[in-house]
């Protein structure tokens, strides 16, 4: 079956490299689909999960926005930050969580409403992520 050449990268430096067969991720727009010779696209994406799929293996990686950019050999995803499923802290996770929850019900005066709710977004995708529930 053909591949496709992935690069997930961070401001941080590379996270995710390899050949793969799908990709598939939520741009702003909606699901993408990702399968070698797709038309050249750059799209922006949603607080979300990659998925890159081998045969019957499937990996994650939680993204937090950016771009990725298609060609029809080469997928790449520039994020604001990404984690491998199996590199995320669950507990940090579940802390930045609660701490998000808790600005959200506090006074709205006090808080900065909509950093908050992106702030629970991105905990609660590492965690489900994490536990593959996506």
């Amino acid at each position: 079956m053909k591949t496709l050449k992935v690069n997930i990268v961070t401001p941080d430096g590379p996270v995710y490299e390899s050949e793969v067969e799908m990709v598939s991720t939520k741009a702003q727009s909606g699901e993408l689909g990702i399968l070698p010779g797709h038309i050249p696209m750059v799209a922006p994406l949603q607080i979300g999960a990659v998925r890159l799929k081998n045969g019957n293996d499937t990996e994650l990686v939680a993204v937090s926005g950016g771009f990725v950019e298609v060609r029809p050999e080469q997928v790449t995803i520039l994020a604001q930050s990404a984690e491998r499923s199996e590199a995320i802290d669950v507990e940090r996770a579940t802390q930045a969580k609660n701490r998000a929850e808790s600005r959200l019900n506090a006074s709205k005066e006090e808080i900065d409403f909509r950093r908050a709710q992106l702030a629970l977004r991105r905990a609660m995708n590492r965690i489900n992520v994490h536990d593959r529930n996506f």
